[in-house]
């Protein structure tokens, strides 16, 4: 799978824990599966975690959102 095709599928997926208003499982649900993949892990990956789990323990759905989408 090419990496824009994997980097949809990770987004995919953690767009279906937001859609349910499971946030954190939907920051918790991209940052794994981009870890999975080579062309996806990045060092700076945990800095990242870390803005998208502080919107979702505030409970802002769409910062998730925009967290999930803005990776490129």
């Amino acid at each position: 799978m090419k990496r824009k095709e994997y980097l949809q599928w990770c987004k995919d997926r953690a767009m279906e824990y937001a859609n349910v208003n499971d946030l954190s499982q939907a920051v918790a649900s991209m940052a794994s599966d981009m870890k999975k993949s080579p062309d996806t892990d990045s060092p700076l990956l945990s800095f990242l975690v870390f803005d998208g789990m502080t919107s979702a323990q505030k409970g802002d759905k769409q910062a998730v959102i925009r967290w999930i989408q803005g990776f490129n």
